[in-house]
């Protein structure tokens, strides 16, 4: 038993989490860590992963700097048959427990304590700062705000825009095949119509 997590988590630490469903097979999604004394995540509707935490009481948290990972887990639904991604630097089970709910506009958010209870790394990495890489992640998540009714998609759309530019000029071949991947799931053009098409 650990109860300490594999890597340090602050402000929010995105990762990817897998949850076991009723056939077996764990849905891979993303999850925002928000750092504190426990960490704490939140669900926002009826996801897979809630509904998966409520049955099940945990999950496997995973911290992975795989671009095309992060982009599928945020915005397709995506099964594996093994509860760990091949691309995790390091992973935790984490035991899930109801914190807090509440609702914004139609959507209700529940806010979940998460402890870990196994932990591994796998890979100890020297940290390199790409900045095509942080803009993969800053525009899967607004692509996966746009035609939800609490935000606009206006000014979302404007940093897709953004956030493409920069991953076409500083971003490597996964930060590339990630932008591509987002394109085709957002059923755009390609990468270098520069989301001309909003």
């Amino acid at each position: 038993m650990s109860d300490e997590w594999p890597v340090e988590i602050r402000g929010v630490t995105e990762s990817i989490v897998t949850t076991r469903g009723p056939d077996g097979r764990y849905n891979v999604a993303a999850l925002g860590l928000h750092a504190g004394e426990p960490v704490t995540a939140r669900t926002w509707g009826r996801t897979r992963t809630r509904v998966n935490f409520e049955r099940e009481g945990e999950g496997s948290v995973q911290f992975t700097r795989d671009p095309v990972d992060f982009v599928e887990a945020a915005l397709t639904i995506r099964e594996i048959d093994e509860s760990i991604l091949d691309s995790a630097d390091a992973w935790a089970r984490v035991e899930v427990e109801r914190r807090e709910t509440g609702q914004e506009g139609d959507t209700e958010w529940i806010d979940w304590e998460l402890r870990p209870v196994e932990t591994s790394v796998q890979n100890r990495v020297v940290p390199t700062i790409n900045r095509g890489h942080a803009a993969v992640i800053e525009a899967t998540v607004a692509a996966s705000r746009l035609d939800v009714p609490a935000y606009d998609d206006e000014p979302l759309e404007a940093r897709l825009a953004y956030f493409a530019d920069v991953i076409e000029r500083t971003g490597g071949d996964r930060e590339l095949a990630a932008l591509d991947r987002l394109y085709e799931i957002l059923d755009l053009p390609e990468t270098d119509q520069r989301f001309e098409s909003f």
